[in-house]
């Protein structure tokens, strides 16, 4: 987790929301990392999440990334949670809860994919304090 918040400290400095990933392979061998980049690719589908399992696809020359975990510093919103559910990904692991909307627990448990067998194994609140103070001080510069 302290390598995906080194990651939103990026983003923060970029001016984008701090929120930063990495994707693992199934030995805890790093295969992306990534930070939101949204703003400076004026793409709204640029979150830390997509970017790290766009990075991860191509450094195994496949979409499906089954195996693999991503570590992400907030909560996953709908739609990133849907690409993880894509991807085939064995885990997440994540910081801060997203009560606005995080996809996982807070507000929907979009990991859940009824009577397929297909769940995606999660972990939230990892160092979650610390990744919730980078965005409230983010949020509160920003007031």
């Amino acid at each position: 987790m302290r390598l995906a918040d080194s990651e939103a400290e990026w983003a923060e400095r970029a001016g984008e929301v701090p929120i930063g990933a990495l994707v693992l392979d199934a030995y805890g061998r790093i295969l992306s990392k990534a930070h939101n980049t949204c703003v400076a690719d004026c793409d709204i589908s640029a979150h830390a999440e997509i970017n790290a399992l766009r990075r991860a696809g191509r450094a195994i020359g496949n979409y499906r990334l089954p195996g693999c975990y991503l570590v992400v510093t907030l909560e996953p919103c709908v739609m990133c949670a849907q690409a993880i559910v894509q991807a085939r990904l064995a885990g997440l692991v994540f910081g801060a809860r997203d009560s606005l909307a995080g996809a996982v627990v807070s507000k929907a448990a979009s990991l859940i994919i009824p009577n397929s067998g297909k769940d995606t194994w999660y972990m939230g609140g990892v160092l979650g304090d610390m990744c919730c103070e980078r965005l409230r001080r983010f949020f509160a510069q920003r007031r």
